[in-house]
């Protein structure tokens, strides 16, 4: 009998030990390594905190906090709400047990038994804690899990763990979601009433700011609570902004910030970043949302090619805040025609004091013809390629175009980091002069970087991570430079912009504007000897700008960028490359006032003349061969008229209209003619035809 009472009772304990055994704990050590905040956090390069990332939306977790980061007081009024005989029990708290089955049998309210270690536990294995496993036998689980929590952590890491683990409102998991989600604090700066109020959150989560005061008050043994009410209300209000994340660069963020708990130090200067920030935040106020929406800004260090600054945008009146305008792809307006005129004096095609007509010109495209016009719809006449350049004039780009082909000059385009050119030159034909392709912020600053360097170009680097590529030449030093002190001289494009336009600093700096087609974009893209700032303004959802011009929109933000980043350390020339060589030049007929210009070694000139009218060849110029004219039916007859247009020396020559004669060549005839194909015809003195087109009315 005593042997089977005894082999009973073996038997007996055996079972408990067996259900009651808890599952295996992991070591405090794995805990802190395979924590996973739900959040990641952007620095600048200096390791200041710029923006932050929510990236798991199952649970708000910051980063882990180390016990000796949170405020003492709110370690002593946690630790005495949950667990008082916390730092003398072995994992399970004998006393208040005995306490709690003692009001049991008398059929009160029995009291939480409870430790933190034992919630610890339950944190670390759920299912000691799951929804319907709360009786006895899995209270038993919980005791021997805290007992042995207890044999393998030490009193601080449990507290630790608990602090970091325990929910405390909502989403809001650890004290530091808590904290700041709750008051816009960090665990170290929470005060005592800061700490009571999250004790009387704890048994229960979801309870209304009444009961939270009235629980807050209990745990204080404090005489007079009356202000533990407004505390509660405003802490369990509508949900506080993160006050210690300073949000300056949240489309960098969207970029970068793709894992929960990354750390990404990129290279941002936070100074700078809030510099551009304010710039463009003040212009676009100046502005207002009834012209200009938008707006992006990247600052570029020179010689590392690191970005500085990457403002996205500001919020503001934007209908698009979402959207990084630094890397959206727009049109590029006037911004592409420097590497355009860089590859044409690099060529020998062209030098800075080439004459260039900027008069009307028409050309047959597969697509119909394409008329170029001046952004002011006037024309200069013959003008030096510094000054077309400087006055950002459209007619004699298109003319520039036609001597490096358009094919040349798209494959230069992709060659200097514009990626978005994806298709061949034919596709976007001579409008490519003038900025038809689209491309992007961060893409300008870039091309515009390669100037400062000499023509030499290499990606831009955004976090400490990114490789530093070599530089490869993509123009030539001399045509670079050359190209460089065109954008920097406010005399040549003051006919344009006027002698002081934001354009013009106190110290060196090369600058273009740029404006896309029905004013959708506005760019100003420049560079000082160690920096390089691009700007963006206009409508990220494509809508015109009302009344916003090339020197009224972006500039005004390049400006005081470029005045903020040279505070002290005024910007001086660029040095000047061997092979480049200085003359003072006289132009014939006074087309321009003489002048000190530059010019590649053994392409020097000192007199400049354009060709004269009876140096071209008599041709047609208007209208083009192919064209297709359709008459409209509500507007007069005689106010259809198509005038006949005719370049080099001409007197003499006559214009037959199939059979008809329409008198002297140079008398620039008005004719109206009827439905149908008709045949130009350009005859000299002799009878003979010089030049002749087809064209037709419809």
């Amino acid at each position: 009998m005593l042997i089977g009472g005894g082999a009973l009772l073996f038997a007996g304990v055996g079972t408990l030990y067996w259900i009651t055994l808890p599952p295996p704990l992991p070591g405090y050590a794995t805990v802190r390594t395979t924590w996973q905040p739900s959040e990641a956090w952007l620095y600048d390069r200096n390791g200041r905190l710029i923006d932050s990332a929510r990236i798991d939306y199952r649970a708000r977790r910051l980063a882990w906090v180390r016990l000796e980061d949170v405020a003492p007081v709110a370690r002593d009024v946690l630790v005495t709400a949950e667990d008082r005989r916390f730092r003398d029990h072995g994992g399970v708290d004998w006393w208040a047990l005995a306490g709690s089955l003692r009001d049991k049998a008398e059929g009160k309210r029995a009291r939480g038994a409870s430790t933190l270690s034992m919630q610890v536990a339950a944190y670390l294995a759920p299912d000691l804690s799951r929804p319907g496993h709360r009786g006895f036998w899995d209270k038993l689980r919980q005791m021997r899990a805290a007992s042995q929590l207890e044999a393998g952590w030490t009193k601080d890491q449990i507290l630790e763990a608990y602090l970091n683990l325990a929910g405390f409102r909502g989403e809001a998991q650890g004290i530091a979601a808590a904290a700041l989600g709750l008051f816009g604090k960090t665990p170290a700066t929470l005060s005592r009433d800061d700490a009571l109020l999250l004790a009387a959150l704890l048994p229960d989560p979801g309870a209304g700011s009444t009961k939270v005061a009235q629980r807050a008050c209990a745990l204080s043994h404090d005489k007079d609570c009356s202000r533990f009410a407004g505390a509660a209300a405003s802490m369990l209000g509508p949900a506080r902004s993160l006050a210690l994340d300073p949000g300056l660069a949240p489309h960098l963020a969207a970029r970068l910030l793709t894992k929960p708990g990354a750390r990404i130090t990129t290279t941002l200067d936070v100074r700078i970043q809030a510099v551009a920030i304010t710039a463009l935040r003040r212009q676009l106020q100046g502005l207002g949302g009834t012209r200009a929406r938008d707006g992006a800004v990247v600052v570029v260090d020179n010689q590392s090619g690191d970005v500085l600054a990457y403002v996205g945008g500001i919020g503001g009146e934007s209908t698009a805040p979402s959207v990084d305008g630094a890397a959206a792809y727009r049109q590029a307006g006037s911004t592409l025609k420097p590497f355009l005129y860089a590859q044409a004096i690099e060529k020998g095609y062209l030098t800075a004091a080439s004459i260039l007509d900027d008069s009307p010109v028409q050309l047959d495209t597969a697509s119909g013809l394409y008329v170029p016009q001046n952004y002011d719809r006037a024309f200069k006449g013959p003008v030096s390629a510094r000054v077309a350049l400087a006055g950002s004039l459209n007619v004699p780009a298109v003319r520039t175009l036609l001597l490096t082909g358009v094919d040349s000059f798209r494959d230069r385009l992709w060659d200097t980091g514009y990626r978005g050119l994806v298709e061949d030159g034919q596709y976007y034909g001579y409008s490519l002069a003038l900025g038809s392709a689209e491309v992007t912020l961060l893409e300008q600053a870039d091309a515009y970087r390669s100037l400062a360097l000499g023509g030499r170009w290499a990606p831009l680097r955004l976090t400490k991570d990114d490789p530093h590529e070599p530089l490869r030449h993509v123009t030539t030093p001399q045509a670079a430079w050359i190209v460089a002190d065109i954008l920097a001289d406010p005399n040549a494009r003051a006919g344009t912009f006027g002698t002081d336009s934001a354009l013009r600093l106190p110290f060196w700096a090369a600058a273009k504007t740029g404006t896309s087609k029905a004013m959708r974009d506005n760019w100003c893209i420049g560079f000082s000897d160690r920096f390089t700032v691009a700007v963006w303004v206009g409508n990220l959802e494509g809508d015109p700008m009302r009344a916003v011009s090339g020197t009224s929109g972006a500039a005004p933000v390049w400006r005081d960028v470029m005045l903020a980043l040279h505070d002290g350390t005024p910007s001086r020339p660029l040095p000047e490359p061997a092979g480049i060589e200085m003359r003072q030049i006289r132009f014939a007929q006074g087309v321009e006032q003489p002048r000190r210009e530059y010019f590649l070694k053994g392409t020097a000139l000192t007199q400049i003349a354009f060709a004269p009218e009876a140096a071209r060849r008599p041709r047609i110029v208007n209208p083009v061969a192919g064209s297709v004219y359709a008459l409209d039916p509500d507007i007069p007859p005689a106010n259809q008229r198509l005038a006949i247009s005719v370049s080099g020396e001409v007197t003499g020559h006559r214009l037959l209209l199939d059979t008809h004669d329409l008198g002297a060549a140079d008398a620039r005839p008005m004719v109206l003619a009827p439905p149908g194909q008709h045949r130009l015809k350009l005859v000299d003195p002799g009878g003979k035809v010089v030049d002749q087109i087809l064209f037709t009315i419809r």
